[in-house]
């Protein structure tokens, strides 16, 4: 049993900044959309802070991921004693890398909620979290930026789940670049149109899938100004096209923070989100 205390001054709400405080933490070289978009949509009473994980000789490498997993805790603490109510970890790959499996970062994220009395979800467990509550068996995966040892970890990690997956490739896999150098090179960030252009490319691959799904960091330049946007912003149109759900770890970890919070987004958005009920 841990002896951590949650400073005692956080319950009283008159001591706290917002009513609902979130904090999120993101891969140590990536400036993370994830504060910005959960505070679009959330309500008013919510307050969002970000903390980067410090690897300074970071190379994106599944290795260190798992070699620095001990750093989620170092977060979850830190956000704990300044009185987050919900925490947030941003980016995919880490549930896989961390050789854990399914029910091990189950676990994981039971132990740290109740050792810092603060409820904490990772992108790639809630993802599995999200297909649970909607009942999905089928899934075909938009792997868009995400190296080949990445997204085959992602299929695995789904696999071990219990989920079907139908089809998975990425955006070299689709031919919308020749090398994953190229891919690379865009440093996460596509043109707009690649959105509309890749889900097509999945769903004529897997007409059968209950749901589409796409890495999370991925994000697309709106043609009107150049904005960077990820899935979640796109979800509605996307849906719209396919006739099917359309889930990104985004979409899917905003989910499972609202549900923590008890409380749901107040702009329109896609299946997953608009099942909650604030």
């Amino acid at each position: 049993m841990s002896d951590y205390v949650k400073p005692k001054h956080w319950a009283d709400p008159k001591n706290k900044l917002f009513p609902y405080q979130v904090g999120f933490t993101c891969p140590p070289q990536d400036w993370d959309a994830a504060p910005s978009d959960f505070l679009r949509m959330a309500p008013r009473e919510v307050g969002v802070h970000g903390w980067m994980l410090h690897v300074p000789d970071y190379r994106h490498q599944l290795d260190q991921r798992k070699q620095k997993f001990d750093m989620l805790e170092d977060f979850v603490h830190c956000m704990a004693n300044n009185g987050a109510d919900v925490c947030g970890q941003v980016g995919s790959n880490w549930v896989h890398a961390s050789g854990l499996g399914v029910e091990g970062i189950r676990q994981h994220c039971e132990m740290l909620s109740e050792k810092y009395q603060t409820p904490f979800h990772m992108a790639g467990y809630a993802m599995v979290e999200a297909l649970r509550a909607m009942n999905v068996e089928k899934v075909a995966l938009n792997a868009a930026y995400h190296w080949p040892s990445w997204w085959q970890g992602t299929v695995a990690f789904w696999k071990e789940a219990g989920f079907d997956v139908i089809w998975a490739g990425n955006f070299v896999d689709q031919g919308w670049f020749r090398t994953q150098e190229e891919v690379n090179a865009c440093i996460w960030c596509f043109d707009g149109d690649l959105a509309r252009k890749s889900f097509e490319y999945v769903a004529d691959k897997a007409p059968n899938a209950d749901a589409y799904l796409i890495n999370g960091m991925c994000n697309f330049r709106r043609a009107s100004d150049g904005v960077a946007e990820r899935p979640v912003h796109l979800e509605l149109e996307l849906e719209e096209m396919l006739g099917k759900p359309v889930i990104g770890h985004d979409t899917a970890l905003y989910w499972r923070i609202f549900k923590s919070l008890g409380l749901a987004p107040t702009t329109s958005q896609g299946k997953l989100l608009s099942s909650l009920k604030g």
